[in-house]
């Protein structure tokens, strides 16, 4: 009989041709040392830049690499979702691409659901967190939180930190109850899973703000809000 994957570690990826395999390279340093048996899958998300190229290659040159590509954009949410059911892990994590949260705490992370936990997250709003970034998307993060924790009555302090882990089990039972197919997916799994009285570790981290990051301060700022209103409606 085969010996079962412990980790799948996905890695959602859109246009990271400059990034991708220096990312590789450092999550599989890594889960070496964590894991006996792990998969890395690169959900890759209908890229332009040459990513997908990337990707395939990576795949025929490690044997624990996957690469899983879309001729159009998914968005974050549904790229993530189609990746998980794909994964042979018991535990099933993700993380983003740029690496903003340390890698180091990678370990830890996937400690907590082996500890028992049905979910574990990153948190850049506990103390003990180490943070670094502009007092804009400062006010913006504490802002959508505080929401969040308000309407959705969440007891989580950091709802969208790209560093998570789930019981495979217990991220099946939920997953396709979640909606939303983008940025708002993290928080809306998050929320659900209270929701259904799920045992979740929050821990902090070191993190940085990526130079380049995606978000769009007022395209998916308003568009967030408006998802937390949708779930409070649906709720």
């Amino acid at each position: 009989m085969p010996e079962l994957t412990e980790v799948s570690l996905v890695l959602p990826a859109y246009n990271e041709a400059s990034r991708i395999r220096r990312t590789v390279n450092v999550v599989a340093e890594e889960l070496t040392a964590i894991s006996r048996s792990f998969e890395i899958i690169i959900a890759e998300d209908g890229s332009t830049d040459g990513t997908d190229k990337i990707a395939r290659a990576l795949a025929r040159e490690r044997h624990y690499v996957r690469h899983l590509h879309s001729d159009t954009r998914l968005g974050r949410g549904r790229a993530l979702k189609r990746a998980f059911k794909l994964a042979k892990g018991d535990i099933l994590v993700y993380i983003d691409v740029d690496l903003a949260t340390d890698i180091a705490h990678l370990e830890e992370l996937i400690d907590y659901i082996r500890a028992g936990y049905d979910i574990a997250t990153g948190s850049r709003m506990l103390k003990g967190s180490e943070v670094n970034r502009s007092i804009t998307r400062s006010i913006a993060s504490k802002g959508f939180n505080l929401l969040t924790r308000v309407i959705l009555n969440s007891s989580l302090r950091d709802h969208q930190c790209g560093f998570k882990a789930f019981k495979r089990d217990s991220l099946f039972a939920i997953l396709d109850e979640v909606r939303d197919n983008h940025w708002f997916w993290d928080t809306e799994i998050l929320i659900r899973a209270q929701r259904a009285g799920y045992r979740i570790k929050e821990f902090p981290v070191r993190w940085r703000s990526p130079s380049d990051t995606r978000v769009d301060m007022r395209r998916d700022v308003f568009a967030m809000a408006y998802q937390i209103f949708r779930l409070w409606r649906e709720l």
